[in-house]
């Protein structure tokens, strides 16, 4: 796992509300998968061809993650719009990086993210 589990504790609880309350960043919306409770986690999202792609700075194993995982399905906001979302999967460092535009920053070597995940756009 690339960061600390503990500093994602931290940022759940004080820097997402923060996040969620300037709107300036995308949300991604997902259930729970076992409580079914709706969730708004705010993130990057980078737009690649025909979707987005998360970084996972907590790694795969992280509730969002599995949420969305499970679910098969989350919606974004970003700009103002809302996007569905669909077909979760979790892929290598080459591949996100190949669907990557040249212009987006790449996480730094030293925080050793070695997975993305990737959704596309759900059918109209």
């Amino acid at each position: 796992m690339p960061m600390p589990r503990w500093w994602g504790h931290i940022n759940k609880r004080v820097f997402n509300p923060i996040a969620l309350k300037g709107s300036k960043y995308p949300v991604l919306t997902h259930v729970g998968r076992s409580s079914g409770t709706t969730y708004r986690t705010p993130m990057d999202a980078h737009p690649v061809d025909g979707g987005y792609l998360f970084v996972l700075v907590y790694g795969s194993g992280s509730d969002w993650v599995r949420n969305v995982l499970a679910a098969g399905k989350a919606t974004l906001h970003v700009n103002g719009e809302e996007i569905e979302l669909a077909a979760p999967r979790v892929v290598d460092e080459a591949e996100a990086f190949s669907a990557l535009a040249d212009d987006v920053k790449r996480p730094p070597k030293w925080i050793r993210i070695s997975e993305f995940l990737r959704m596309d756009l759900a059918p109209a």
